[in-house]
C-alpha cells in the first residue's frame, strides 16, 4: 500500500482534527507515495529508534510522540532535530506521528480498560464527535472496591507492568473513585479534584505540583510518562493486524528511559 492509503485507514479512526490546536500530527516527513510493506512503531522518533527502523528495512516510522512539535526554520545536519529529519529523508522513511488525536480516540479508553475503571467517564472533554459524543483526554470512574492507596500502587504496577512509581499522599488513605490522564499530567490535577477524584494515575509530577495536589485532597501516583504511554505500541500493532493485516509491523522494545536505583 501507499503511505497515503495507510494515513486514510489510520485517520479514520484517530483524525488528525481530534487533535489539540497546539498538536502536530500527520505526515511530517517523507513521502506520502512511498510504497509501504513494514512499518516500524516506537513512542519517540529517537536517534536509536530511527537506526532500528532503517536496520529492520521500514518502509514507514510511526511514533506517539511527534519529533517536530514547534516551528523550526531549517532542516540541516547542525542540530539533533534537523539531523533525524535528514536521516528520515536519505533513507526513504516516510515519518507519521500520532498524538493528541490518539491521547483522545485511544489512549482514553485503553487506560480504563487497563486499569478496570467503572461507570467510566471522560476526565477532560475537547471535543464531541460525530455521534455527539463527549471525548477529551483520560478517565475517571471507580475502581472495583475501595483499597488503600498503598493497595492501588500495587494494583497500577501490575496493570501497566512497571518496575516502581512515585506516589504523593498517604499511603494508608482509602481510595475508590480513580482519574488517569496518561503522559504529561500536571494540568489534570484540577479537573480530578473537580470532578471528585481520590487519586490520579499520570506522569511527569514535580514536586510542588504533587504536595499541592495532596493538601487539596488528591493523591497522585506518577507511573511516568513513559510508563503510562507506552500502551501505545502495541494497541497500534494490533490496529495493523485488524485494519492491515497485509502490512508487517515491527514494534520498539520496551525500554524505560531512566532507571530507578
Amino acid at each position: 500500500m501507499l503511505c497515503k492509503e495507510i494515513m486514510q485507514v489510520i485517520e479514520a479512526s484517530y483524525p488528525r482534527n481530534a487533535a489539540l490546536d497546539f498538536d502536530n500530527v500527520g505526515l511530517l516527513a517523507g513521502r506520502a507515495e512511498k510504497e509501504v510493506n513494514r512499518v516500524y512503531l516506537a513512542l519517540d522518533a529517537t536517534d536509536a529508534v530511527i537506526d532500528r527502523a532503517v536496520e529492520a528495512g521500514a518502509d514507514m516510522l510511526i511514533t506517539h510522540h511527534p519529533l517536530i512539535f514547534s516551528p523550526i526554520k531549517k532542516v540541516t545536519d547542525e542540530d539533533f532535530i534537523g539531523q533525524r529529519v535528514v536521516k528520515l529523508i536519505r533513507n526513504d522513511l516516510s515519518y507519521y506521528a500520532m498524538h493528541t488525536n490518539y491521547d483522545v480516540l485511544g489512549m482514553a479508553p485503553l487506560s480504563e480498560k487497563i486499569l478496570e475503571i467503572k461507570d467510566a467517564e471522560v476526565l477532560d472533554e475537547t471535543m464531541e464527535d460525530d455521534e455527539g459524543r463527549k471525548q477529551g483526554i483520560g478517565r475517571i470512574g471507580n475502581l472495583e472496591k475501595p483499597m488503600t492507596l498503598e493497595e492501588c500502587c500495587v494494583f497500577v504496577k501490575h496493570k501497566l507492568k512497571l518496575g516502581s512509581l512515585k506516589v504523593f499522599g498517604d499511603m494508608g488513605k482509602t481510595v475508590r473513585r480513580i482519574a488517569v490522564s496518561p503522559g504529561s499530567g500536571k494540568s489534570a490535577i484540577s479537573v480530578a479534584l473537580r470532578k471528585g477524584a481520590d487519586v490520579l494515575v499520570t506522569g511527569d509530577i514535580g514536586h510542588h505540583d504533587g504536595i499541592d495536589a495532596v493538601e487539596q485532597g488528591l493523591a497522585v501516583i506518577d507511573a511516568g510518562h513513559y510508563g503510562t504511554e507506552y500502551i501505545f505500541i502495541a494497541d497500534m500493532k494490533q490496529f495493523f493486524e485488524r485494519k492491515l493485516p497485509g502490512i508487517e509491523t515491527v514494534t520498539e522494545p520496551i525500554v524505560h528511559p531512566f532507571q530507578v536505583m
